[in-house]
């Protein structure tokens, strides 16, 4: 008996089953929807990444901006290498105050040495009409002493105010502003080439991100003391050290 497997005649293989089919198959098309979805996807991740590099030039510009210290002139209060965050918007020389920290431009008398180029900070002593000089390691304001808790108890004044007595005393000009590392014995500040400018400051120190090399987020809170001491800080003499270059800020 043949075996059931082998029932089909010869020759009636794929002919029995008909006529090949031939014609092309459809290709699947991508859906317009998802095509449409993924370019507005896309479309929005390059609008939000101009739109963050945009708002950092803005915020680098003129909000904030973060400058290092390459020199010891504001030490203790800012140490070499350390990075301090500088406000720009919504501070103009005229919301200066005494005690303040700022960034300025180079005043056009800088000679003082060492690397040229960038920008300068330091210590506001003197204000607009202030008049202002030195006695010992002590610094008159108004003819009073100036109040100084931000510096250490043994801080050489170094080089005396120039051209200023107690009987003729320097009368910072208008519009200017009369400026002093806190390591007043190694600083090179007004002393050597005059006050600055208002118009050239370009913002107020806010925070100390890196001190001593670590992080800090110190901030420099506002000089809320009497500006003025009841009597002047005893020191013994001033240190006769060379004067290094302002610390500046790049």
């Amino acid at each position: 008996m043949p075996d059931p497997a082998d029932a089909t005649p010869a020759g009636a293989g794929p002919a029995a089953t008909g006529p090949a089919n031939t014609e092309p198959q459809p290709q699947p098309q991508p859906q317009p929807q998802k095509r449409r979805r993924w370019k507005r996807a896309l479309t929005e991740l390059t609008v939000t990444i101009l739109a963050a590099l945009l708002l950092s030039f803005l915020v680098r510009t003129f909000a904030f901006q973060t400058y290092w210290i390459p020199s010891a002139s504001m030490t203790p209060t800012l140490g070499v290498y350390d990075r301090i965050l500088v406000q720009k918007a919504f501070y103009t020389w005229r919301d200066v105050r005494e005690g303040d920290i700022v960034v300025f431009s180079r005043p056009p008398l800088e000679h003082c040495g060492g690397p040229q180029g960038g920008d300068l900070v330091k210590r506001v002593i003197g204000l607009p009409g202030q008049t202002i000089y030195s006695a010992s390691n002590t610094i008159y304001i108004n003819g009073r002493p100036l109040a100084e808790p931000y510096l250490p108890q043994y801080d050489p004044l170094g080089t005396p105010i120039p051209n200023a007595t107690s009987q003729h005393p320097y009368r910072v000009p208008p519009g200017e502003f009369y400026m002093m590392g806190d390591d007043r014995a190694n600083s090179c500040d007004s002393r050597y080439w005059g006050p600055i400018k208002g118009s050239s400051i370009i913002g107020k120190a806010v925070l100390d991100i890196w001190h001593n090399g670590h992080p800090n987020f110190q901030a420099f809170l506002p000089n809320v003391t009497s500006s003025l001491a009841p009597f002047p800080r005893r020191h013994s003499a001033p240190s006769r050290n060379s004067v290094r270059k302002a610390a500046h800020s790049g």
